[in-house]
This record gives structure tokens, sequence and C-alpha cells, in this order.
């Protein structure tokens, strides 16, 4: 990871709240790991992800709870190397889930949680036993850990369709939108996080030495790498939000408009992993399941405001983007499948 990929001020507030006591005890937390106590006080400041990843180890080496002090019980020291050790000599990645979210439900009191298949979707759900939500920062963690195991144990990023949460919505969620998905939903009767099944069939073939490392560089291997803000991937997205897919414009005009080139448009792209195409269907993805969870639009009037010739075609991008279609999808997202 590097030094560029940053996170909010705002998770580093979230993750002293019940991990450490205000005051000199932060002060020298934070001074500890590489972080100026000063910009705890500035809503708009970023830290390095590697310093927060720092911070995450001192505060849980200090509480020997490396789940921030945020269950009754405490997540010792140990137990992500034991949730990926056990996790990994299961055959498949579903063998693997389940195993280390049993292990998750045995040592966390108020979050035990079940692996759901459903056709082409699957499911992972929180079974809170207590009335009262949690706070968001509380279940990012939670999936952060849960999602970062999955991804190295797959060997690959798994995509996130959408995450659902009992709590509200808090004040900040830019971070967590990029940590996990577009798609998050506030205020919902449980918590959850959707993807698609094929991801379940894949094969674990992790050795203990691939584990050693693993562990040695956790948790910064498991936080998103940032990109920067103010990429031109980012402005893109950001200007097709703001118009209807059927005014997108082709490569050459929105060159001319980044007073640019083509072909200098394409390699800058390049340059930060993307294509101009999958910005396009990134946006139409995120849309389109957005627009999914209102049940007042039909599949027909979401295929026309995705820019789509027909309902067929909407179907088969559906399927390419999340492994499901869209009738399916619609009917987990709003509780009829469960």
């Amino acid at each position: 990871m590097s030094e560029k990929d940053t996170i909010s001020i705002h998770l580093v507030r979230e993750a002293l709240l019940q991990s450490c006591a205000p005051g000199a005890a932060t002060h020298e937390v934070l001074n500890k790991v590489g972080i100026a106590p000063a910009l705890l006080t500035q809503p708009g400041a970023r830290v390095p992800a590697t310093a927060y990843a720092r911070l995450w180890r001192l505060l849980a080496r200090r509480r020997d709870d490396e789940f921030f002090g945020m269950d009754p019980r405490k997540l010792r020291s140990g137990s992500l190397a034991f949730f990926c050790r056990a996790s990994m000599a299961q055959p498949t990645l579903a063998a693997g889930l389940e195993t280390g979210l049993g292990f998750l439900s045995l040592m966390l009191e108020h979050m035990p949680a079940q692996l759901v298949r459903q056709q082409s979707l699957a499911e992972i759900v929180l079974l809170e036993p207590e009335p009262e939500p949690k706070r968001a920062f509380t279940y990012f963690a939670y999936w952060m850990i849960v999602h970062g195991v999955a991804c190295w144990l797959a060997g690959r990023r798994i995509p996130i369709l959408a995450i659902e949460l009992r709590c509200s919505q808090p004040a900040f969620c830019g971070d967590y939108q990029v940590m996990f998905s577009d798609n998050l939903r506030f205020d919902r009767p449980r918590t959850r996080m959707i993807f698609s099944a094929d991801c379940l069939d894949l094969p674990i073939k992790r050795s203990p030495e691939e584990l050693k490392r693993f562990l040695a560089q956790a948790p910064a291997n498991i936080l998103v790498k940032y990109r920067d803000p103010d990429s031109l991937a980012t402005r893109i997205k950001n200007d097709l939000r703001q118009m209807p897919p059927q005014d997108w414009p082709e490569t050459e005009s929105l060159a001319n408009t980044l007073c640019m080139s083509a072909s200098t448009l394409r390699r800058r792209l390049a340059e930060e992993g993307l294509t101009y195409q999958g910005l396009k269907d990134s946006v139409r993805k995120e849309l389109a399941v957005i627009w999914l969870a209102e049940p007042h639009i039909s599949f027909a009037e979401i295929a026309s405001r995705l820019g789509f010739a027909d309902t067929s075609s909407f179907y088969k991008a559906f399927r390419k983007w999340s492994g499901s279609n869209p009738g399916h999808y619609r009917s987990l997202i709003l509780n009829e499948v469960s």
C-alpha cells in the first residue's frame, strides 16, 4: 500500500472512541503511530492508510482486543490469525466463510453471523440479538475484517453489490463507499452484505508461508487502496453522475472537454488501472442497484434511464456486472427472498 492512499480523520476518531481515553492518552497513541493529534479538529483531514493500520495494531495490542472494544467480549489478539488459519483449511470460499463466521460468532457476543446462498446471490447476515443498532463504524469494521479475509482466501477482490445497515446514515460515509460499495442503505431491518454467489465456489489454496506474510502486513493489506479523490477517474465518474447516460460523451469529446488528446486520456486512465468504458459500466451498475431498490421503477424504465436499447440488453449487462439477474436482485434487496 502506498503512502498516497489515505483514510479520513473521521475514521481515526471512530477507532479511538471506545478504545482510547481522550486527552493525553489519545495524543500519545497518535504521536506513536505518526498521526498529528491536531488533525482531529480538522474535518477534512486525511492520514496515510499505513498510519491508520499502525493505529489499529497499537490499539489492538494495548487493549488485547482486535475489535476496538466494540463488543462486550474482546476479540483477543491472535483472533484474526486463528480466523485465517481455520478458514484456509477449507476447500472453497463458502466453507471457509462458514468456518470463519462461526468462529467470529462465538467470539463476539452481539454480532452472530450467517452465510445465506440464494440462487445467484449470496449474503452475510448479522443476526443481532439486541434491539438497538450499533454505530456505523462497528458494522464497517466487521465488514472490513470479513471481506478483507475473504478476498485474501479467494486470491481476488470480491465485488460487493450492496451493504444494508440497521443504523442511520452517519454524517460521513465517503470512505465506506470507496471501501465497500456505492450502494449503502441505512435504516434497514437487518444488517447484511450482498455479493455474487459465484464467488462462493472459488477454491482456497493458501500456504502457511502466505498466511505468515498476510498476517505480517495486516491490517494494512485489508484496508482499501484509496485513489486520489482528485484523480482523473474520480473526476470523470462524478461528471457522468451529473448527466443521463444517453448524454455521456464519446472518448474524443470527453478528451476535448478535459483539454487533452484521446490517446492521453486513455494513457492516464490506464495508469490508474482503468478504462473509460469501465468507468461508464461502474456508474451504470451503481445507478442500477440504487433504482432496483425502488419497487415503483420498472425494469423497462431502468433500462431506458441507463441508455440501453431495450430491457433484454439491460438484463444481459446486469448479469455481467453482478452475476445475478435484475429480478432476483430486486427480490432479495426488498426482502421478498430471505
